[in-house]
């Protein structure tokens, strides 16, 4: 159990809040733009629903003793409505605890043990933590910044897709904010039919996209939901993290067997947060006031991008989600023989000398060392704040 608990991925998350414990403990002002969480609620008209539906008596029953189907309902309408997808709520859509909850059981629903499966390098770590679970050997794919962070599909053995249960992917992508647009997906959907291979494909940022871009989803592509399934969030489109709650969309047999393996596991999502979900899925449709995620987080990362920029760390501005990728840049009296500063060193002394928290990025993956990951998680003051504090270590390192 001890070595199943090593290979879970949280480490560096977890070494991370000690340094900023430590920080916090000497007298620093922390800026802390190190996890990716929401730092604004939900709506008004979510919270007010949420409520009054927790104050209803009928609310407390084990929710998988009703159909759930209400929110699945909902979420296939807001599927069509933003995508221009149908789906049947019945059986492509499965409810879910957040999309952490179906990423971290799907590979134990879907693929046998000692299988293998394809995952991104960086990538979110539930990816490969899911696997360690599910007793799945990980493929690393290796997104680089050559080849606008896109998998080289071809690149990939043909043993690795002869014994692969699945590949994932996810674009807007955490860590490294890259997209993908449906040119990418239909080859994606190409090279999946001719390996007949599974396609999962994490959308947790799906209405976090700057400049007009609005991301796409891989259920646009005909034939894509007879070979793929969808992760889908309310956690940071929604600001709705602490509730959990999203869903799984796509192919039958995948949405079948996690809810299968859910219902041994847990008794679903507490309906009032499901009621909540659906008026938030209704407010994205039909409240012309709504104001998506995604210009908020614009003008917060222009403000901040802007800083750095001033200062010389000519930063690559995301074009989606919460997050910079940020190359580092070339310091002096590093940890590495030829003086360079590796992620980790970086990110520690960063807290240390300015009070500002971000993750290296080879938290990763291998090819995520030479980057830090920056949430925008704060107000534009406070991320100007923090830029300007981050530009000083830069200068007073080079």
């Amino acid at each position: 159990m001890v070595q199943l608990l090593s290979q879970l991925g949280s480490s560096i998350f977890s070494e991370v809040a000690a340094w900023k414990r430590q920080a916090i403990a000497n007298g620093m002002d922390v800026i802390d733009l190190g996890i990716g969480s929401p730092d604004q609620a939900p709506s008004l008209k979510v919270r007010e629903a949420l409520s009054q539906y927790v104050l209803k008596e009928d609310m407390y029953a084990y929710p998988a003793l009703k159909s759930g189907l209400p929110f699945r309902s909902k979420a296939a309408e807001w599927m069509e409505h933003r995508f221009q997808v149908k789906l049947d709520a019945a059986t492509e859509i499965c409810t879910l605890a957040g999309s952490q909850d179906g990423l971290a059981h799907l590979a134990m629903a879907i693929a046998e043990r000692g299988s293998l499966a394809i995952v991104p390098d960086p990538g979110y770590p539930i990816y490969t933590a899911a696997l360690a679970l599910a007793g799945v050997e990980p493929y690393f794919m290796p997104l680089v910044e050559e080849h606008q962070y896109l998998p080289q599909l071809e690149c990939i053995p043909e043993e690795v897709w002869e014994r692969a249960s699945f590949i994932l992917l996810n674009y807007p992508n955490n860590p490294i904010t890259a997209v993908a647009d449906l040119a990418f997906f239909e080859k994606l959907v190409a090279f999946a039919k001719q390996k007949k291979i599974l396609i999962v494909h994490d959308l947790a940022y799906s209405e976090m996209g700057y400049d007009g871009f609005l991301p796409p989803s891989i259920m646009q592509i005909d034939g894509a939901k007879e070979i793929a399934v969808e992760f889908h969030s309310l956690s940071k489109s929604f600001n709705m993290a602490g509730c959990r709650i999203g869903f799984m969309v796509g192919q039958k047999q995948a949405v079948a067997a996690l809810s299968e393996l859910k219902a041994n596991i847990d008794y679903g999502v507490f309906d009032p947060i499901q009621d909540a979900g659906i008026v938030a899925l209704d407010e994205a449709m039909y409240d012309t006031q709504f104001v998506r995620a995604g210009e908020i987080y614009q003008r917060r990362r222009d403000a901040f991008i802007a800083r750095l920029h001033q200062a010389g760390w000519n930063v690559a501005p995301p074009s989606a989600t919460m997050f910079v990728w940020a190359k580092l840049p070339s310091l002096q009296n590093g940890d590495r023989p030829d003086g360079s500063w590796s992620a980790r060193v970086f990110a520690k002394r960063c807290l240390d000398e300015t009070g500002v928290v971000v993750i290296p990025g080879d938290a990763f993956g291998s090819q995520g060392d030479g980057y830090v990951r920056i949430a925008l998680v704060e107000s534009e003051q406070r991320l100007i704040e923090a830029a300007e504090r981050l530009a000083a270590f830069v200068s007073v390192h080079a």
